[in-house]
């Protein structure tokens, strides 16, 4: 072989090796990409498993609890359709917050990883 051959075939070989190691570069950030998240999607089924063992436990379902007690004949007791509780926006926000998830205007319904948002804090605040 020439010298001519050797520096074609190291040229071609170079290139190679860099189209390869871009490749190995992309796979790294997919990689990355999908075990972020996937560890989101841990933390938020974790969340949501929680919230629906509590809300079991507070709640059992209709059919173990006897008809009689579902039964309200005082037509006062019944809330006006109209007329929404006062603060029970605030409340369900607030539960929102607790429960993992922002409220602020911000990040609104994303998962919190990093323990407290300034933004959702003032919000519940306010």
């Amino acid at each position: 072989m020439e010298n001519k051959d050797l520096f074609t075939q190291m040229g071609k070989l170079e290139t190679s090796m860099s189209a390869l190691s871009d490749e190995i570069g992309d796979m790294k950030r997919q990689i990355k990409s999908l075990l972020e998240e996937n560890k989101r999607l841990s933390i938020e089924n974790q969340q949501l498993r929680k919230l629906l063992k509590r809300e079991t436990a507070a709640h059992p379902p209709a059919a173990s609890r006897n008809a009689d007690e579902n039964i309200d004949t005082d037509p006062e007791s019944y809330p006006d359709p109209l007329q929404p509780p006062v603060g029970e926006g605030y409340d369900n926000l607030a539960r929102l917050y607790h429960e993992g998830f922002h409220i602020c205007n911000v990040y609104y319904g994303h998962l919190r990883t990093e323990g407290d948002c300034l933004f959702c804090l003032s919000f519940l605040n306010k």
